[in-house]
């Protein structure tokens, strides 16, 4: 739908009006024919029609494009007044800086920003509204530090909201211990397979020294055996040799 052209001041050119909802155009659109349509009405007639709604020429989504340049220049000039006008704000402004004015105007009306409170109030009005507000929060004034909201003074319990805190706190550091003991436990066993596997390598590794060193003494005594025949062997010579 597009803006109410009663909002507007002065004449407003019958090209800048939908030609479907005959209000001036919002995020308008233009068919291949020049006819000019706010994006949601065009859109919403597509669903049914496949044709312009004023000389029933084919038309599809994909055909539809941005108003002209100087369309647009003359739609954003337009002066209308602030929807707040209802309210006794008499502001006037462009079409093309309405949307920030109106998400910004004091006159705007807003919800209360507390939790339960269903009142629409004039964002003017809003710091007065929440000064008083039956919904809004404080700390307990008992010192107790529990956030309170008024409609809730006769029934806060000091004691039983401190109470109910630290149950609240007891369970939790019991979960954070409970936490924390897995976590343990789960390291210790990890770390308890790695010191088996590594006591498994270790002890093949002794195994496979021991076998090399047993190796190595055999081969010792074959050498010591092999010296001793080798000297006798001589000195059988060496007798010979004084014989002869």
């Amino acid at each position: 739908m597009g803006y109410d052209i009663e909002r507007f001041v002065g004449y407003v050119n019958e090209g800048l009006l939908c030609s479907i909802c005959r209000d001036v155009l919002e995020d308008p659109l233009q068919a291949p024919c020049e006819h000019a349509f706010c994006t949601a009405c065009i859109h919403g007639w597509l669903v049914h029609h496949s044709n312009c709604p004023e000389d029933r020429q084919m038309i599809d989504v994909s055909l539809l494009r941005p108003l002209y340049r100087y369309m647009r220049n003359d739609l954003n000039r337009l002066q209308l007044h602030c929807k707040n006008r209802e309210y006794g704000w008499e502001m006037v402004c462009s079409l093309e800086s309405i949307d920030r004015h109106e998400r910004e105007c004091e006159y705007s009306q807003i919800a209360c920003s507390n939790a339960g409170c269903t009142v629409q109030i004039e964002r003017r009005n809003l710091d007065g509204h929440l000064a008083v507000c039956e919904y809004r929060s404080r700390e307990c004034p008992n010192g107790c530090g529990y956030t309170i909201l008024s409609a809730e003074d006769t029934q806060h319990n000091c004691v039983a909201e401190l109470r109910t805190e630290l149950e609240l706190l007891r369970s939790e550091m019991i979960c954070r211990v409970e936490e924390a003991k897995h976590e343990m436990e789960s390291r210790l066993d990890s770390q308890r397979r790695h010191m088996v596997q590594k006591e498994s390598i270790l002890q093949n590794e002794i195994e496979e020294l021991k076998s090399q060193m047993s190796r190595m003494m055999s081969d010792v005594r074959s050498l010591m055996a092999a010296e001793r025949q080798h000297r006798q062997e001589l000195e059988q010579a060496e007798l010979e040799k004084r014989e002869l």
